[in-house]
């Protein structure tokens, strides 16, 4: 009976299915069978070439235990995710604001600060190379105008160099800017025209209904924001060293998966295994972000 069923489902389904195909192919291909294979690969010394040999949790101890460069690029990873989340939250969530008008041409502006948001993330990243170049680079060059020295900025073999890779993010807030305006523009008008009549003044009705009437998207960003900065592995495109920065400065636990994984090291086991636990790390604080949503307004304000 079950499989009588099952064949009038297909029977009647098949063409959706058709058309499903080549999507649901993609996805076992290219999604599920590489984090199968990872999770797998993990458990052994694995090489991509000839040597496969099982050594259980031995990628994961030696980890934490051996790998110096481990905690390295962990703790330039969370201090750039520290920083990083909130300061394109709210340079963008201030930005929308900014640009939440009915002005006449006010919608160029919103073009001009969207349009980084359309060039490559790798032609984005070595046009800031270059504008930051210690020598030739156009701020380099401004400095020495009024009479300053040259920064290191990516070159800079301590903070210096976090400090750039912040600001040059800050390139693309254009995105995020398009989202707080998708948010403002669902707040019900009859909040702000009710504040008017009671006499509320501009920051009063910023934090008395924009922000809150906002908080489902601030959740959203806030967590697709803390997925994307962990997972940053932008610095092999710009950063000396294959993305590592002098002394290490600019060493991202994303760098580091690539360079243990497929460079010369090519430790393909040990390399899954540094994936698994930032995994494992993003779904934990994902986890925790979820349960401390209650300061989200749905609806008609109410939490989830």
């Amino acid at each position: 009976m079950i499989k009588i069923s099952f064949k009038k489902f297909i029977k009647r389904n098949y063409t959706g299915w058709l058309f499903a195909a080549p999507l649901v192919v993609g996805l076992l291909v290219f999604t599920v069978y590489p984090v199968i294979s990872s999770l797998m690969y993990s458990f052994f010394d694995y090489n991509m070439l000839n040597r496969s040999l099982f050594v259980g949790f031995g990628n994961y101890v030696t980890m934490f235990t051996a790998d110096p460069e481990f905690y390295k690029a962990v703790g330039n990873t969370l201090f750039f995710s520290a920083v990083n989340v909130p300061l394109i939250m709210a340079t963008s969530y201030v930005l929308a604001a900014l640009l939440n008008k009915q002005t006449r041409g006010i919608g160029a502006f919103r073009v001009l600060f969207y349009l980084p948001c359309m060039i490559p993330a790798v032609a984005g990243a070595i046009l800031w190379k270059d504008l930051f170049d210690p020598t030739l680079g156009v701020f380099n060059r401004i400095l020495g105008a009024v009479g300053l020295g040259p920064y290191k900025f990516f070159m800079s073999d301590n903070l210096g160099a976090i400090g750039a890779m912040l600001w040059m993010n800050t390139w693309g807030i254009g995105g995020g800017m398009i989202l707080w305006l998708a948010a403002f523009k669902n707040i019900p008008r009859e909040l702000y025209e009710s504040a008017d009549i009671d006499g509320a003044r501009r920051f009063r009705k910023l934090i008395s209904i924009t922000l809150p009437m906002s908080t489902p998207m601030i959740f959203f960003n806030l967590v697709t924001m803390i997925i994307a900065s962990l997972q940053y592995n932008g610095t092999l495109i710009f950063a000396p060293r294959n993305g590592r920065g002098l002394d290490d400065a600019l060493y991202m636990y994303g760098v580091k998966i690539y360079t243990d994984a497929f460079t010369a090291r090519a430790r393909v086991g040990y390399g899954s295994a540094l994936a698994w636990v930032l995994l494992l790390f993003i779904a934990l604080l994902v986890g925790v972000t979820f349960k401390t949503n209650k300061w989200v307004q749905y609806g008609e304000g109410e939490g989830n």
